[in-house]
């Protein structure tokens, strides 16, 4: 079955800007205190039953964040320039190309997921998919965490760091994509909304959310 144009679009830009992208990032987390207290927050509630998977990983600068928290971590692109040039940076960790629309994963395999604006890229109609994908692949009480530019626009991008993309971008309130996930099946547990600092123009919004553990019938 073809891709759908978004993912080709999506993994075409990520492609073309991989090599100007590594080594921006890798301190990124290092002026953001309120993102560094989130992901210590969901490394302590990740059970310990699986690896957690970094999905839209890049470059690996968060995947490495967690593996430093004490988790095991994959990261997961769909770029494979990204995933070659997060393996050169830390080729200690294990990264692999995927698609958050259909994941490369058996049913329960993961304790946990991170997407860190990366669902910024997915249209609308498709998050139902991308949140099926989250849930079939979590264990029983496993947690996602979904961080992400909070609006209510989308904007398209034509050029990155000198190179010419393609590249859609959704910026969505924090309470659609809430309730898009308990569609899903997920339980909310904690929500945050951060106000851009001096390098951003949109909030953050933060959604934690677990798999309810299975009912005994």
């Amino acid at each position: 079955m073809a891709e759908p144009d978004f993912l080709l679009s999506t993994r075409a830009s990520y492609d073309a800007v991989a090599a100007a992208f590594a080594g921006r990032s890798h301190d990124e987390l290092a002026t953001k205190p309120v993102d560094r207290a989130m992901l210590a927050a969901f490394a302590e509630l990740v059970p310990r039953t699986g690896p957690v998977a970094d999905i839209g990983c890049g470059t690996g600068h968060v995947t490495a964040h967690l593996h430093g928290l004490g988790l095991s971590v994959i990261g997961i692109d769909l770029s494979p320039r990204m995933v070659a040039a997060a393996r050169r940076e830390h080729p200690g960790l294990r990264f692999d190309e995927g698609s958050m629309t259909a994941l490369d994963l058996p049913d329960r395999a993961l304790g946990g997921i991170l997407a860190m604006y990366s669902i910024i890229h997915i249209p609308q109609e498709r998050l139902p998919q991308v949140f099926a994908e989250f849930h079939r692949v979590l264990v029983p009480g496993g947690r996602a965490l979904l961080v992400f530019q909070v609006g209510d626009d989308r904007e398209h991008r034509a050029e990155a760091f000198g190179q010419p993309i393609s590249l859609d971008c959704y910026w969505r309130p924090l309470e659609r994509v809430a309730e898009l996930l308990g569609e899903a099946g997920f339980v909310e547990e904690a929500r945050l909304l951060r106000e851009p600092d001096e390098n951003e123009k949109l909030q953050r919004g933060c959604l934690l959310v677990r798999r309810p553990a299975d009912v005994a019938g």
